[in-house]
């Protein structure tokens, strides 16, 4: 067997083990010069346990049975349907990089930003708007952050985070000085329903009140539960442990010398003011009904605001030649198996992760998931037969696409860890393409 992986993320690399340990020779295609996806650049570069994943995943790709191909575009140099006569069989694991958009006047203003690209740049994604982002941040005194998932508090937190704990990460070097050039004071976190509906986990949200330097302040009125909210609390142990971490902040009061991160329940953004940029956000204060919808009041307050980031969610973008769900932003797939408009398999094409199933779950949810359709194929390649294929590589090198194989990704790696070592620290993330792509062929 033959197959094709497009995506090094997690979810590309689970399917890959899972892949290689049935037998089959499987080539892993990323349309950047290093592999890792999301682990890499979604991350947190602060959160060093998760981001150690990466270990795990590079065992993958150590098999002999696994090759990577990154710098290779699927689209762009080469397209689903050649995949598809070159190999048994294709998974798309490609992910969602796009964000979803909060649909409010205003929301274009200079200084509205997603947090997907403010969470490219802190990482180094070599994609990354520099310009755009460090314009912002540096304008900034007051940040609104929409959003109350575990992205908005990887914001906030590393917005506000003193600099003893950011230079023991990875981040790019341009990234660490125009966060300590930073004037930021506030951060308001805004959620559009209570405390009981975050979807933050516990670890990353008691993080915000042990930042040195930083208060974590809350209305208490905020904090009282209607009875879809304590039925919630009863039920499901996770968000009672969060409201209770939540509660604890209740009698914070503020320290004019620190940073302060306000969070606002029961607020949804209505609009944005500003003349150029965004100089203030018009919150609408909201209720919950039984079902535990957020519904507007149409009572509403100003927060004044420098810099607004928008966290509200991931979403897929669709692939030529593949059938796409413009409404869920996913690939349309029964088990992993890729269903055309009329509901039957495109022979040979299967999807993983989260153009699979939406932005939801863990790293780890990507293993079984992952598992979930390698088991389909297996099934299916058994049923019809298993031919190898000749793989892409002639294709690319006719073409004159050079892919990055693991030796250059080493290389790379080895690049990041000598600069991270000049500068006292582990590593140092290359964010320049070019300068990727260049440690690469030297290592090769």
């Amino acid at each position: 067997m033959r197959i094709a992986v497009v995506g090094a993320g997690p979810s590309g690399l689970y399917a890959a083990d899972a892949l290689s340990s049935s037998g089959a020779d499987v080539d892993v295609l990323d349309r950047l010069p290093v592999p890792f996806g999301l682990v890499r650049y979604g991350v947190a570069p602060d959160h060093h346990s998760i981001r150690s994943v990466r270990d795990t995943l590079q065992k993958v790709l150590e098999k002999p049975g696994v090759r990577l191909l990154a710098g290779v575009e699927v689209g762009r140099d080469v397209s689903v349907e050649e995949l598809l006569a070159a190999y048994d069989a294709v998974v798309l694991t490609y992910g969602a990089s796009r964000d979803r958009h909060l649909d409010v006047p205003g929301e274009d203003l200079a200084g509205s930003v997603a947090a997907t690209d403010l969470v490219a740049w802190y990482c180094g994604h070599p994609d990354a708007d520099r310009e755009t982002i460090e314009s912002a941040l540096a304008a900034a005194r007051s940040v609104v952050v929409v959003g109350v998932g575990n992205v908005a508090v990887d914001v906030t937190r590393v917005l506000t985070a003193p600099m003893a704990r950011l230079e023991q990460t990875d981040m790019p070097q341009h990234v660490l000085d125009a966060l300590a050039a930073s004037h930021i004071t506030d951060v308001h976190v805004l959620g559009r329903r209570g405390p009981a509906q975050a979807t933050w986990t516990t670890k990353e949200l008691k993080e915000l009140a042990e930042l040195d330097g930083v208060d974590v302040l809350i209305d208490p009125t905020d904090l009282e539960l209607e009875p879809v909210s304590a039925a919630l609390v009863e039920s499901d142990r996770v968000v009672a442990r969060n409201v209770e971490v939540i509660r604890s902040w209740a009698d914070h009061v503020s320290d004019t010398t620190h940073r302060h991160i306000h969070l606002h329940f029961h607020a949804r953004p209505a609009e944005m003011l500003g003349t150029d940029r965004v100089e203030t956000v018009v919150v609408e204060r909201t209720t919950i009904d039984d079902a535990g919808a957020a519904h507007g009041t149409g009572e509403t307050y100003e927060i004044p605001a420098d810099l607004v980031v928008r966290s509200v969610g991931y979403r897929g973008v669709a692939l030529d030649g593949v059938p796409f769900d413009g409404r869920r932003n996913v690939i349309p797939n029964v088990e992993g198996r890729v269903m055309d408009a009329d509901g039957v398999p495109v022979p040979g094409l299967y999807v993983a992760g989260w153009i699979k199933r939406g932005p939801t779950g863990i790293i780890g949810t990507n293993k079984k998931d992952a598992a979930a359709t390698v088991a389909a194929l297996l099934e299916d390649l058994e049923a019809r037969g298993a031919t190898g294929g000749p793989g892409i590589e002639p294709l690319l090198r006719d073409r004159g696409v050079d892919a990055v194989a693991f030796d250059g990704w080493t290389a790379i790696d080895a690049a990041e860890r000598a600069l991270g070592a000049s500068r006292g620290r582990d590593r140092t993330t290359i964010h320049d393409r070019d300068a990727l792509v260049t440690a690469a062929r030297a290592g090769a």
